[in-house]
């Protein structure tokens, strides 16, 4: 997402881990100091969420220490922090949309190293907003995923020839990170504080998400539908987690594209389509 931010906006300094490690609170004052910016955007997560069931001390030093260190940092620079968190903090289970003012019940280690970060943000600063987001994709890729994302990672697996399972029980709104930079950019100046769910319109599970790839790509791929048990895997994922934008929408904001034009854009922008 951040270079997203900068190419919307060129006049923000991009930072990366190598500039600015969130989990060392002093040697990121000395940074943001010496830039003394009005508002921090903070896109820092450790997201291998089956890895924090392992071990949850670099999920909460990202998560959530990161997030208080901001926070602190923030205010004494007088400055907004904008924290992007996610839909891992709910439970999945209520299967209508979640608005802001859903009770938030984590069913994973990485789930609650956010909401734990959110909840420090809440109590330390309040010129902040907090964004929950869901199944991001964007052309720079994941940094901590090798520069890559779920969408690339499925084209490239399909290019090999591999047979594609996706889990067909798992219901979100997978967003382009493009479309959640032009959001964050619209609302920060709005000053309207708080908490935001932000994602492209509509819902899908991975799997047809993984199909509408294919189908907009015109590939005939090995694809068919699985579910998350079949996976086995450490962390409980949301087998819904949809975000209703209650925040937005009284702001007059709720415009966000459906999550099918989005991804054609994005598959347009990498060159997959023309």
């Amino acid at each position: 997402m951040g270079c997203d931010l900068l190419k919307l906006d060129p006049s923000l300094a991009p930072l990366t881990i190598k500039d600015l490690n969130v989990t060392r609170e002093d040697e990121a004052e000395k940074v943001l100091k010496k830039l003394k910016p009005q508002v921090i955007i903070n896109t820092s997560a450790f997201h291998r969420v089956d890895d924090c069931e392992d071990d949850p001390t670099p999920a909460f030093a990202v998560n959530t220490y990161g997030a208080r260190n901001l926070a602190l940092i923030a205010k004494k620079l007088g400055a907004t922090l904008l924290h992007i968190s996610t839909d891992y903090v709910f439970s999945g289970d209520k299967k209508l949309p979640y608005s802001e003012t859903d009770p938030a019940d984590p069913q994973s280690v990485y789930g609650i190293s956010k909401l734990a970060g959110e909840k420090m943000i809440e109590y330390l600063l309040p010129e902040h907003f907090i964004v929950r987001s869901s199944g991001l994709y964007g052309t720079a890729g994941c940094l901590e995923k090798g520069k890559t994302n779920f969408v690339e990672s499925m084209i490239g697996r399909a290019d090999k020839g591999q047979p594609l399972k996706v889990v067909d029980d798992e219901v979100l709104s997978p967003t382009y990170t493009l479309d959640l930079a032009q959001k964050v950019l619209e609302i920060i100046p709005r000053k309207s504080y708080g908490l935001y769910h932000i994602t492209n319109a509509g819902q899908c599970s991975w799997y047809q998400f993984t199909k509408k790839i294919f189908d907009l790509l015109k590939m005939k791929v090995d694809l068919s539908p699985t579910t998350g048990d079949q996976f086995k895997s450490k962390a409980k994922r949301p087998k819904y987690s949809v975000l209703k934008h209650d925040h937005l929408k009284r702001l007059g904001l709720d415009d966000l594209r459906p999550w099918e034009a989005a991804l054609e854009a994005y598959l347009k922008e990498k060159g997959h389509l023309k």
